[in-house]
């Protein structure tokens, strides 16, 4: 572990992180009336269900919702995926009609992740067994704190290896590590155990997303890709429901790790309530005036 964390020393200052984010908003605010930036973040959102009281019925009217965007609004963009809990996975195998839509399902133990390997293992294989081709799970932020890495890492690693051409994307949930060198080592952590995404937080506990947290994942996505030559995507979730603030995430992919991860490949971000509101926001850019949209 001493190895691979020389091999990707934490470097970033305060200020370096500070004086990003600010960068970030100003650009930010600056694209708010840009409507093709607009629609490329409605094409990266995991629209998410993730409520106790959800039901094979409650997960398939949302699915039909989906079906029936392009009907009411053909000025958005589908979805990059729907992201629901595992039991799900079934209703959208048979219900999703646009095949191009993700079918992710949050696993492992969500979203403590406290339980048994080899039930993370069974619970992730069973969901892409009945349809699911995105695996959300968390790392375990416990044994990260307690400074047990070879631990999280071989964790990772075996959930990646019964998960076949399924995406894994690794959340750090961030709010816990209040560190930012521990957020970099969560982050090395899941790049070199088989993520294909990290993400900031499950959304169930606060803060969620963080621009300070984004940073340092970005930057470490950046680092890993300068070692490896690959690309591993990046998703905050969480809290996130404005216009603003997900074009300054979308800014500091852009200013971190370049315009080539601005895409629903290596971009998501997980999100509910933002989905209205784009569609609020691209409708009053090309009707000229506002009328709040409540479709999700």
């Amino acid at each position: 572990m001493d190895g691979l964390m020389d091999k990707y020393p934490f470097k970033i200052l305060n200020e370096q992180i500070n004086e990003g984010i600010e960068a970030a908003k100003q650009e930010a605010k600056q694209l708010l009336q840009d409507k093709d930036v607009l629609k490329l973040l409605f094409s990266c959102i995991d629209l998410t269900s993730l409520n106790t009281e959800d039901s094979s019925d409650s997960i398939r009217d949302f699915v039909e919702k989906v079906n029936e965007l392009p009907e009411h609004f053909n000025f958005v963009p589908q979805v990059a995926a729907m992201c629901v809990y595992p039991v799900f996975a079934p209703v959208l195998k048979a219900g999703l009609r646009d095949k191009n839509i993700g079918r992710a399902v949050v696993s492992a133990g969500f979203p403590s992740s406290q339980t048994f390997l080899d039930v993370k293992k069974l619970e992730t294989q069973r969901a892409i067994d009945f349809g699911a081709t995105e695996i959300d799970i968390v790392l375990s932020v416990g044994e990260l704190l307690e400074g047990n890495y070879e631990f999280v890492g071989e964790e990772i690693n075996a959930i990646k290896g019964v998960m076949g051409d399924a995406h894994l994307k690794v959340i750090l949930e961030s709010g816990a590590i209040e560190n930012p060198n521990e957020i970099w080592t969560a982050s090395i952590l899941s790049l070199e155990n088989g993520a294909d995404f990290i993400k900031t937080s499950t959304g169930k506990q606060q803060p969620a997303a963080t621009f300070e947290a984004a940073y340092v994942m970005l930057s470490a996505i950046k680092q890993y890709h300068s070692e490896t030559n690959i690309k591993i995507g990046f998703k905050p979730a969480g809290g996130i429901s404005t216009a603003e603030d997900a074009l300054t995430y979308y800014c500091l992919v852009k200013q971190i790790c370049g315009a080539e991860w601005l895409n629903n490949k290596l971009f998501r971000i997980g999100a509910s309530r933002l989905a209205n509101n784009l569609i609020s926001d691209i409708a009053e850019i090309e009707n000229g005036y506002r009328k709040e949209i409540k479709y999700f």
